[in-house]
């Protein structure tokens, strides 16, 4: 050895929570190595002794060998006092400092627990709360860091003897796992049902489980909230959960109890698998296998996910049906019920029982949502099993917060190198979701010790959003307005690490506040973000009228686009539009409550109008999902013709038209996606010089019907970049706002 050889150690990234210590402790044995492991604020520190060859052979096991759940971000190697030590030790976790360290998100349930809890002869046989450090909720249950028992919602059940004994043995899978528990020492589930003793245990699990098969719907705790559950097969326990929960026609995600069973309901790729079975496991929407109109009506998506916690797996194995209907406990826009009084009141008359748990959730978390697009992932929301993860590596000079949309608002924290993304709140404008959107921002700030004093405030330009009125009422050095449109270009840009990289980017959403104070929505950005975004081209500009009325009444928005024509024609068959579209042309005539809008979202629901979709909405994206739906059982080709560049006033008027000569409702839809992303090819041609990488965002890119067609519109060697993490929709706007204020 040579004398006196010691380094310093620090770990980055998601590290706390994964079994890394342990892990550490077994590769410095394994490599003769002597010195001490921790869980600090800035990551896992670890003080090293041993010879030189040993230590570089230790350094790229860490590396290259680190726990499934870990993510390392950075090691960082100084040279240290050699202090002698002669073995290696876990020490207690050291608090000082502000935090930089990566929270660990929830885990699904490892297949080593699963064993476990279905063996009669082990002692957590059909525990619910089973976990080891492989596995097992995290951010569901920190109250603080570092990442230890005494700083989660575990801290009221003190081990038992034999629970300590593995926690305390750094051989054992459960050694420092926070959340350890077993039926003698941790929490249970009970079920509350109306009337009936409360049942304990397995044996509430199974009443849950009989109940669900009887056709009752059910409010069952969860990881990060409350789920409601019923029978999928059961029509009539579907339909009253619909009345009940005030969701008329928005499809409902499905759990599934396996793959196999999956591959029953839906058409399947490796990508889709992928999702599906990977850390995170988030609802997967993926292509039917046949219509499924009261789970998910006028789409030909099913979303799907696998059991992720012991509970769900016990549900399951005690003749549960498969699938479950797995919603979020709340009512229509309301954010997802996680405290167990809260859960029973707000519930109260929607459930039939109650399966609840005593571990405390620290924070509501979503479920997450992901698709497949061009092959790649394509996350929806962002929330469970993501959250609050790092999205990108990011130096600023000052710690920035970025307070997001208001529609599927989340939050972002740039820190310490990285920036963390909060999960999915909901939509502002809600009590319950504003306070939500409160309680995140001072989560997020509190758990990462930030100085308010230095920090930096990005927001949306809109001076209305609540985001916004918000943002300017914290204490803060400083405020960043930033542009809706670039922000959503600017997230995508963000994850994948391209700040001075110029592209195309295509901005399609339904409404963003413009910098020439119009509402934008189908915007052709030239740029970087180091350098800029200048706006080259957009949809056709038209008054819309009634603000955000149109964006409720498809017919409203309809009248935008043909404001001259002789309304009888529309109040006629085939169209037999509302009152409201004569209404709504007498607006524009007169320039009463219009707006200029270029709004891509707008064009696509008065697309849908002009199909059939002449009623109110009742989700957002409906029409357009409904419109995507109808058009891929159309022939294009049967449409008007295609000619580019045509202006959206141009389309719908050809759509109306050919309706009237005939035209299949269904052919038409299908015309309408290739006319729309033939325009957007040929504005990408016009703004083109140089560049030839494309970057889609906006919640319109969720069609991937459009995705498709544009994809074939271009020429192989034009990279189309997207999200994979980070959504292309409102969610993602938090992490675009970091990008553009760190510049």
């Amino acid at each position: 050895m040579a004398p006196g050889y010691a380094r310093s150690i620090r770990v980055r990234g998601t590290v706390q929570g994964v079994g890394f210590r342990p892990f550490v402790f077994r590769l410095a044995a394994e490599h003769k190595i002597n010195g001490w492991v921790l869980n600090g604020t800035r990551g896992v520190e670890i003080h090293a002794e041993g010879t030189p060859d040993a230590i570089h052979a230790f350094l790229d096991d860490i590396r290259s060998r680190h726990p499934p759940a870990a993510v390392v971000a950075e090691v960082v190697v100084e040279p240290a006092a050699f202090e002698g030590f002669g073995s290696f030790s876990i020490r207690d976790s050291n608090a000082s400092g502000s935090p930089t360290t990566r929270i660990s998100p929830d885990l699904p349930m490892c297949e080593e627990c699963l064993r476990e809890m279905l063996d009669p002869a082990d002692r957590r046989y059909r525990y619910a709360y089973i976990n080891c450090t492989n596995c097992g909720p995290r951010y569901s249950i920190i109250r603080s860091l570092p990442y230890d028992r005494p700083r989660t919602t575990m801290a009221d059940w003190p081990l038992c003897d034999t629970c300590r004994a593995e926690y305390e043995n750094p051989a054992d899978r459960r050694y420092h796992a926070q959340p350890v528990a077993c039926p003698r020492c941790g929490p249970d589930y009970f079920l509350r049902e109306n009337g009936a003793e409360p049942a304990l245990g397995a044996d509430a699990i199974d009443r849950a489980a009989a109940m669900l098969g009887e056709g009752r719907i059910l409010a069952i705790k969860g990881i990060g909230g409350y789920h409601l559950a019923c029978d999928a097969r059961n029509e009539s326990a579907v339909l009253a959960l619909r009345e009940r929960k005030y969701r008329k026609e928005k499809p409902f995600a499905v759990m599934i109890s396996s793959v196999e069973s999956a591959r029953s309901l839906a058409v399947l790729t490796d990508a889709h698998i992928d999702l599906l079975t990977g850390p995170a496991r988030p609802i997967v929407l993926a292509p039917a296998r046949s219509p499924h109109p009261l789970i998910a009506p006028d789409t030909d998506e099913i979303g799907l996910m696998l059991p992720y916690a012991p509970l769900h797996e016990l549900l399951f194995r005690s003749d549960a049906p498969d699938p479950i209907v797995l919603t979020s406990a709340n009512r229509s826009s309301e954010p997802i019920a996680y405290r167990d009084d809260d859960a029973v009141e707000r519930m109260e008359g929607i459930a039939d029982g109650f399966l609840i748990g005593e571990r405390p959730i620290q924070r509501r978390v979503d479920d997450s949502v992901a698709s497949v697009r061009l092959g790649r992932p394509f996350v929806i929301r962002r929330s469970r099993g993501y959250a609050p993860g790092s999205v990108a590596s990011l130096e600023t000079d000052a710690p920035i917060l970025a307070v997001g949309a208001d529609l599927k608002n989340t939050i972002a924290l740039a820190t310490g190198g990285e920036v963390f993304m909060s999960q999915h709140i909901g939509d502002l404008g809600d009590l319950e979701t504003d306070r939500a959107f409160h309680e995140t921002i001072d989560d997020l700030l509190n758990m990462y010790a930030i100085d308010r004093c230095r920090l930096i405030i990005a927001h949306d330009m809109h001076p209305e959003y609540v985001s916004t009125r918000a943002a300017l009422e914290i204490d803060a050095a400083g405020f960043v307005p930033v542009q809706h449109h670039e922000a959503h270009i600017a997230a995508a840009l963000l994850e994948h690490g391209l700040f001075d990289v110029p592209v195309i980017g295509v901005a399609l959403d339904g409404t963003g506040f413009g910098r020439d104070g119009t509402i934008w929505g189908g915007e052709i950005f030239r740029g970087s973000i180091r350098d800029g975004f200048e706006r080259v081209s957009s949809f056709t500009p038209v008054l819309m009228p009634g603000g955000d009325a149109a964006a409720r009444h498809p017919v409203q928005a309809c009248a935008a686009y043909i404001p001259d024509i002789d309304p009888d024609i529309m109040q006629r068959e085939p169209f037999r539009f509302p009152p409201r579209f004569r209404r709504a042309q007498s607006m524009i005539a007169s320039g009463t409550r219009t707006i200029r809008s270029t709004s891509a979202g707008r064009v696509f629901d008065a697309a849908a109008a002009v199909c059939g979709f002449t009623r109110e909405i009742t989700y957002e994206g409906q029409a357009a999902i409904w419109l995507e739906h109808l058009a891929r059982r159309g022939d294009a080709s049967r449409g008007p013709g295609l000619r580019v560049p045509m202006s959206t006033p141009g389309m719908i008027r050809s759509m109306v038209d050919a309706r009237l000569n005939g035209v299949a409702v269904e052919d038409l839809a299908a015309w309408f996606h290739h006319a729309v992303a033939r325009s957007i090819a040929s504005s990408i041609r016009d703004a083109e010089g140089q560049r030839s990488a494309i970057v889609i965002s906006g919640g319109v890119w969720q069609n991937r019907m459009l995705l498709e067609i544009l994809r074939s519109l271009l020429p192989p060697h034009h990279e189309i970049i997207f999200g994979n993490q980070i959504p292309c929709n409102d969610a993602g706007i938090s992490a675009g706002q970091i990008a553009l204020a760190a510049r």
